[in-house]
């Protein structure tokens, strides 16, 4: 048994755990805010704090566990151990000695990884990517992450910034996006982009069953209420995840020429849509491929749910600092 312990901080919480990195099993889980208001050196501090909580919870000694591992949701010198720019968090975070600081806290070595990343490891090396060389993952939620395992290795390019699937332009001439260009896959498919869909049919009066659902209350339009709407026949709601399911699939279309994966894997809130999504992606994939094997290819959603991160995390601090 090889215990290591997995972070990932998020924008509202920070989740750690126990993992032994031989099975994939989270031993030991706990939770608390983060705070991130209160600025970098507190949420650390308290990063800290919560690591040395779950060891003891574990009944373990910190000679027991290899070393710590964060998810971090942003860029990152992944050399230096330090924070770049994390967009989600007060202050972005420019220069922060994370993992340093960790490691004078605790006494424990860390690695850091860009917190999709740390999903696409634990997918590929537990979940949804096991036993395949090469995977492509979309992380769709409030955005779209995503991450890239390329024979049998995960694919970090320039800094760890390689696999932003989210970003790749979809249309030249689009919408500006959150990350300042402009047709990004993530303004047409992401969560609030689902959610966005629903709003505009409801208000221009179409005949759904999406505004009766939230009471005509535009703000409860959600991607797991329109989800809803369609399993219930709705097809405006259908349409709406045939449409995110059809850009979704041109990036997928666009991933499969480059690097020619043999899953790509689906997670993150929106991945819950199941086939509504999968169905539309798949056939545009069948449609538009063409110089590569596409019927090859398994169009899968995550197994791992919420400890994906984590369990990545982990496992990419045993591969990094066990030496």
């Amino acid at each position: 048994m090889k215990l290591y312990i997995g972070c990932d901080l998020g924008g509202t919480n920070l989740r750690a755990a126990i993992v032994d990195v031989e099975t994939g099993e989270v031993l030991r889980l706990q939770s608390v805010p983060t705070l991130a208001r209160d600025g970098h050196a507190a949420v650390m501090q308290r990063m800290a704090e919560l690591f040395l909580r779950v060891i003891e919870a574990a009944g373990l000694s910190k000679d027991q566990v290899g070393g710590i591992g964060i998810g971090v949701p942003g860029r990152l010198d992944l050399e230096k151990g330090a924070t770049l720019f994390l967009p989600n968090l007060p202050g972005n975070w420019p220069n922060v000695p994370l993992a340093a600081t960790i490691t004078d806290l605790t006494g424990l070595p860390v690695a850091l990884l860009n917190d999709v990343r740390a999903i696409t490891f634990g997918e590929w090396r537990f979940g949804a990517g096991r036993g395949v060389d090469t995977v492509a993952v979309f992380a769709i939620g409030t955005g779209i992450g995503g991450g890239l395992v390329v024979n049998g290795k995960l694919h970090l390019g320039i800094g760890g910034t390689a696999g932003e699937l989210g970003h790749m332009v979809i249309d030249f001439n689009g919408p500006r996006c959150g990350c300042g260009n402009y047709g990004c896959v993530e303004v047409y498919a992401s969560g609030p982009a689902i959610a966005a869909m629903g709003m505009k049919a409801v208000a221009q009066g179409l005949t759904t069953r999406i505004g009766e659902l939230c009471e005509y209350d535009l703000n409860r339009i959600t991607p797991e209420l329109i989800g809803k709407a369609a399993e219930l026949g709705d097809e405006i709601a259908r349409e709406i995840y045939r449409q995110a399911g059809f850009y979704l699939g041109i990036v997928a279309s666009s991933i499969c020429a480059a690097v020619a994966p043999r899953r790509i894997i689906i997670a993150g809130g929106v991945s819950a849509a199941g086939r509504l999504l999968l169905d539309p992606m798949e056939q545009t994939l069948r449609e538009r491929v063409r110089m590569m094997p596409v019927e090859q290819v398994e169009l899968v959603t995550a197994t791992l749910g919420g400890n994906a991160g984590v369990i990545g995390a982990a496992s990419w601090a045993a591969e990094r600092l066990d030496v």
